[in-house]
């Protein structure tokens, strides 16, 4: 990619068809990097990406021809099939060139009445008309269908009909709050089974909220992931978005269980038995062995069957959950039976839902498509318990589920409905940045924002719904892909991609639909390359931002080594921490973890004396910004190795002087762990995802004992503003 000096592109490049052709398919020809610097899209890498868009770019001659056919389209058209409506206001719908006076208007409302719409004409001074509909603002909040005819042909459309903005509970109006993040799956208890899971999760929220009044936590993404080992490490590339991680059920916390006879309860505890010495290993989590024993259990507690009540219960989630679960449970059988679906000549590729094959494989094997059905009612009705654990124990919000940006390219997802993605040979990823000089392909593959469109976002509503029926709050992990996403076409790198815009009114009212149904907030993960526009267009959605005290930087520096941002200066509308799970724990980064950890994994474009340098400016910076504060010792930031406590509960003494809505602590952190839970730019590299929790010590830290330690507690009485080391 060519770097200039200018910041926007020529007239004459502007003029080029490929230019005018991508711009009118959504796609972005330049774009300005974390450092401000501008930067131009190779003709090869858009030519990529309208390709996996279904727009042919090969050569001059299809080129004309896509623009006239997207010119042609335009004119055809009566209405956009997805159109945002604001609840509560008039919202004035503008017609297609199709629209005449003949044209009418029906609107379909969710909750079953249809009410007949006005059509408006308004003459325009070059003797054309323009036509338009009102959805006034007596129209509900919800999703409603617009039908438009012209007396020869009909378009219907789906309106989306949002609040303008997500409503802050009245509990955080009042004053802000405060809450945990933690990897789920880090922190155990004796009744796991070597992995954190629903259960530990119960305890760690209702015990937090108990002891130190936290008022929600926040867990890695519990997405769900393939059926057997071998497992995917990362919570963020899950085979599906739409359903649960059944890894994380406790078989022990299943009504069954309870009811087996005594040679199945044998069978189940023998099993427990086989991977519960796990629990004190500070080592790498063996999720597969975990899960091998777990799922051999839940298979027996599955077969030894339900009483009536339950199995009604049962079948009620089935009705609701509709036919995304059978696709999900179908793809699991495959994968069980016909092995993993990697490679070119798999069943992945060479059956569909459709075919005569899969319908045989059901046949043969229902108990198997069954079991994967329930384990997902389990799993559901386990984290439900847990969250309404939390609300009990006095939680504002509860959980706060963390959405990943997309799925495995061969997960259930894609296989089941590959129209839902762009599958023409792209992924998503991001483009190279202060913190990832290589940039990022994360190896999945994006919605496709014309089926989004073409079916008034459903699969993203189907999504959003499922995540809020679980949460009081979720954080949008990569926010921007709301707005755009970095596609990289295969085989050109990271560095060698192109934004594909997204309607992100259409995906922010979704989001306020569902939040505003449940009482709940949004949060976006907007670190990095983010435009200020796409900053403020959250805000005025009610979407908090993220904060993080190591990027917080006076006026938003990539520079490590510049001036840090005292707490006043934090957003209102944000989640405010200290760390992320990207980064070390805050001892760990302090003593230059990341430093050590990059040189050792090859992860560095340049020195790692030009690194350590960095980070020691970074850390330099820091101390700086809490000393002139008022919030460390002078003594104490000369002499960090030896303070790293004090620096700890220094940061977050900061943390809550800042304006932030809520304000977050990490478990990590609490306890004095140093290692990363995450390497980004890495897979088989460093054990991600899979780091237990410990101390500095690597003393496992038991799920009743996180909140009973001293520095756990201290940690505590800060986030309450209890106790302070401002002086």
């Amino acid at each position: 990619m060519a770097q200039t000096t200018i910041q926007q592109e020529s007239e004459e490049r502007l003029a080029r068809p490929l230019i005018q052709l991508a711009h009118a398919c959504g796609v972005s020809t330049s774009y300005i990097d974390q450092l401000g610097t501008y930067v131009e899209n190779t003709d090869e890498a858009i030519v990529s990406v309208l390709k996996a868009l279904d727009i042919d770019a090969s050569d001059d001659e299809h080129i004309a021809q896509s623009l006239a056919t997207i010119q042609q389209q335009a004119q055809e058209r009566l209405i956009n099939p997805t159109v945002v409506a604001t609840a509560g206001s008039d919202t004035v719908l503008t017609l297609g060139p199709a629209a005449n006076e003949h044209t009418t208007a029906l609107l379909d409302l969710e909750n079953g009445e249809t009410e007949s719409l006005p059509v408006d004409q308004k003459a325009n001074t070059d003797g054309t008309v323009t036509y338009s509909v009102v959805i006034g603002k007596q129209v509900p909040m919800g999703y409603h269908t617009l039908t438009i005819a012209n007396g020869t042909t009909t378009a219907q459309a789906t309106v989306l009909c949002a609040p303008a903005t997500i409503p802050v509970p009245p509990a955080i109006a009042e004053r802000s709050r405060w809450g945990w993040m933690t990897q789920m799956y880090s922190v155990r208890s004796q009744d796991s089974w070597g992995v954190g899971d629903y259960s530990d999760l119960r305890t760690l929220a209702t015990d937090a909220a108990h002891t130190h009044g936290a008022d929600f936590m926040l867990i890695n993404p519990i997405h769900a992931c393939s059926p057997i080992a071998p497992l995917e490490p990362s919570p963020y590339l899950p085979e599906s978005r739409r359903f649960l991680n059944v890894t994380y059920i406790r078989p022990q916390d299943i009504p069954e269980y309870a009811q087996l006879s005594e040679q199945e309860r044998t069978q189940v505890d023998a099993l427990h038995a086989r991977v519960a010495d796990a629990n004190t290993d500070a080592e790498p989590i063996d999720i597969n062995a975990a899960w091998e024993a777990k799922r051999a259990a839940l298979r027996i507690i599955f077969d030894h069957g339900m009483n009536a009540d339950r199995t009604a219960t049962y079948e009620q989630f089935l009705d609701n959950t509709g036919a995304d679960l059978d696709t999900w449970a179908t793809w699991c059988v495959a994968f069980e039976v016909w092995g993993t679906p990697w490679g070119e000549d798999s069943w992945f590729t060479t059956t569909t839902l459709q075919s005569e094959r899969i319908h045989s494989l059901i046949e043969e094997h229902h108990d198997l498509f069954e079991f994967n059905r329930w384990l997902q009612w389990i799993a559901d009705c386990q984290i439900t318990e847990a969250q309404q654990a939390a609300k009990d124990a006095g939680m504002t919000l509860g959980l706060m589920l963390d959405m990943a940006v997309g799925v495995h390219d061969l997960g259930s997802d894609v296989w089941g409905n590959p129209e839902r993605f762009a599958l023409g040979g792209v992924t998503v990823g991001c483009p190279p940045d202060f913190y990832n000089q290589q940039g990022q392909d994360w190896g999945q593959p994006p919605f496709n924002p014309r089926h989004l469109e073409q079916t008034g976002y459903l699969t993203y509503r189907e999504m959003v719904h499922s995540v809020f029926a679980h949460a009081g709050a979720v954080r949008i992990d990569h926010v921007l892909g709301l707005f755009r996403l970095w596609w990289i076409p295969k085989g050109l790198g990271a560095k060698n991609g192109a934004y594909v815009t997204y309607n992100h009114e259409a995906m922010l009212a979704v989001l306020t639909i569902e939040a505003t149904r449940v009482g709940g907030m949004v949060i976006g993960e907007d670190l990095g390359t983010v435009p200020q526009e796409v900053r403020e267009a959250l805000a005025a959605h009610g979407v908090l931002g993220t904060d993080v005290a190591w990027f917080a930087r006076v006026d938003n520096s990539p520079n490590a080594g510049d001036p840090y941002a005292p707490a006043s200066d934090y957003r209102k509308g944000a989640l405010a921490s200290v760390t992320t799970h990207d980064l070390p724990p805050t001892a760990g980064y302090l003593q230059f973890e990341h430093v050590e950890l990059r040189e050792k994994l090859h992860l560095l474009t340049g020195p790692v004396e030009e690194f350590a340098a960095s980070a020691l400016a970074e850390r330099t910076a820091m101390m700086n910004m809490l000393v002139e504060e008022g919030w460390l010792r002078q003594e104490y930031a000369q002499d960090v190795e030896h303070h790293v406590q004090e620096v700890v509960e220094a940061l977050h003494c900061m943390l809550t002087a800042t304006p932030s809505l809520l304000h977050q602590a990490a478990l990590v952190d609490g306890v004095g762990e140093r290692r990363s839970q995450n390497q980004p730019g890495t897979s088989t590299q460093y054990p991600n995802w899979r780091i237990p929790l410990a101390d500095g010590d690597k003393h496992v830290v038991p799920t009743d004992e996180v909140f009973k330690l001293d520095r756990v507690q201290r940690l505590a009485r800060i986030m309450n503003g209890e106790l302070s080391t401002r002086q």
